[in-house]
């Protein structure tokens, strides 16, 4: 059921990002660009996603566990350090740049777009070099002590 639950909800994500315009770059730059050309429509993808979050928290905020899991999940911290700071600067600067963050890029991949590819294989070798670089500095970390 978790398998089917995730496909649906991806489909679903995939879908509302083609429709919403989050998977074209210029309507995402339009939508951060300020200017008088400023495009807010946007906006209301995040709208729509408080309002479902708002809707579903609020009803079923009372419930011990998930429908489909054997519990909640919650993010292991709350710090706000120098990892998360650094890290939105440059999600910041890459979907300023670029106009693609994660998902509406992955959902892009079906254009067979060589720009696509190209911001794809890119955010790959970044997730996957933070990871190398996480593990090197943990390691050394533990072979100081």
């Amino acid at each position: 059921m978790n398998a089917f639950l995730s496909l649906f909800c991806g489909f679903i994500f995939a879908v509302g990002l083609g429709l919403s315009g989050m998977t074209d770059p210029n309507k995402v730059i339009g939508f951060l660009t300020l200017n008088k050309d400023w495009d807010p429509s946007l906006a209301f993808v995040m709208a729509g996603a408080i309002a479902i979050h708002g809707t579903t928290y609020f009803l079923f905020r009372k419930q011990k566990k998930p429908f489909f899991a054997p519990s909640f999940s919650k993010p292991a911290t709350s710090n706000i350090d120098s990892k998360l700071i650094i890290g939105a600067l440059m999600f910041g600067l890459g979907w300023g740049l670029g106009g693609f963050c994660p998902g509406p890029a992955i959902v892009s991949t079906v254009s067979l777009h060589p720009k696509v590819g190209v911001f794809v294989v890119s955010m790959l070798s970044g997730f996957f070099l933070v990871n190398v670089i996480t593990y090197m500095l943990s390691f050394r970390k533990d072979s100081i002590q």
